[in-house]
């Protein structure tokens, strides 16, 4: 398993390399920019509006280079920790020194490391082995959007200037499907009273245990026990029908979901920024499937304009709203916001 994950993580960074220069290329025929982004969760249940985070992220771009400047340090164990990070990515230069974190309250940076270390290698095994296997897709084949009309008797179109500067459409979107597919016949009891307990600990807003160190010492999760020989050969496997191949291995514990629900979206004309602009970076990042599909949807079924707030149910009580409240093109953008200062210190173990 170890193996897989070290050839899974170097594909990805090789990939990432080959649509390097096309993402240079792309952000450098794209004008500087200075906008912010505000995300926050939100909830009509009071007690847990409390504890839901938010955050305006500041994103400057100049050339090739990117800065974000966000006040949400941590967010873990339903807590979460304000602070003052900047990201700075630099088309120009080298992989293993292209992203950097800074820590502006503490004066240090640390280079984004481009591998990871055996011990982060052995610590993503054990959780993935004491864990879900978990694959979820957000099918959009059925979604639409209608207008969001307000008024009992006289109904009339919604409209909302967002930020207070772009007057907007409000849609409502309708026949989003969350899919997801879940497999657990890995996990022994321990694994799923653990993992039962972790998430109701998390529900009530108390905060995880720490039950695998003990004295600084960390003890790895123990292997299981091998499956059951099959008396399936070879030659069965490779005649059995497509998609019905004889298990091999551990009898599957497997479950299938969907979860429909509506979102809203603000649609403006007035956004400086239009979709094509951010397709055109989306483009060189995603994986082409992915991206195919996300301009096939933006192309036959996103009303015209530039979505500057999104609000969507994440879960029963809870829905995340991402909002462009702030976008300029500008020629001005200092250069000293994609260096280190000079009085920053390099801590390379935080």
């Amino acid at each position: 398993i170890s193996s897989l994950l070290r050839k899974l993580k170097q594909q990805a960074r090789e990939q990432m390399d080959q649509r390097r220069p096309n993402l240079v290329k792309a952000l450098n025929q794209m004008g500087d920019f200075y906008m912010e982004l505000k995300w926050d969760f939100h909830s009509w249940v009071p007690l847990i509006s409390r504890i839901l985070p938010s955050d305006v992220c500041k994103i400057h771009k100049s050339g090739c280079s990117i800065r974000l400047d966000t006040t949400l340090v941590d967010f873990s164990d339903m807590r979460w920790e304000r602070g003052d990070i900047s990201f700075i990515f630099r088309g120009e230069n080298a992989p293993k020194d292209s992203l950097t974190a800074l820590d502006n309250e503490c004066r240090c940076y640390q280079h984004v490391r481009h591998e990871e270390t055996e011990l982060e290698i052995e610590d993503e095994v054990d959780i993935l082995m004491s864990s879900d296997i978990l694959a979820a897709q957000m099918s959009t084949k059925g979604i639409s959007f209608t207008k969001a009309q307000s008024g009992w008797i006289f109904r009339e179109d919604r409209r909302e200037t967002v930020a207070g500067v772009y007057d907007s459409d409000l849609y409502t979107i309708n026949g989003l499907t969350l899919e997801q597919r879940k497999r657990r016949e890995h996990l022994s009891r321990d694994d799923l009273q653990k993992n039962k307990a972790l998430m109701e600990s998390l529900t009530k807003g108390g905060q995880a245990q720490n039950t695998e160190q003990n004295g600084g010492e960390i003890f790895r999760r123990a292997s299981l026990q091998p499956p059951p020989t099959t008396s399936i050969t070879w030659e069965e496997y490779i005649a059995a029908d497509t998609g019905q191949y004889p298990n091999l291995g551990r009898e599957l514990v497997y479950k299938e979901s969907s979860k429909h629900f509506k979102a809203t979206v603000a649609m403006s004309k007035d956004f400086p920024l239009s979709i094509d602009m951010l397709l055109n970076v989306l483009e060189v990042i995603a994986p082409f499937k992915h991206f195919s599909k996300l301009r096939e949807f933006v192309t036959l079924k996103l009303p015209s304009g530039f979505p500057v707030k999104i609000d969507i149910p994440i879960l029963p009580t809870v829905s995340a709203k991402i909002t462009f409240q702030k976008f300029e093109f500008r020629d001005d953008i200092s250069p000293d916001l994609f260096t280190i200062p000079e009085d920053y210190k390099e801590d390379a173990m935080r």
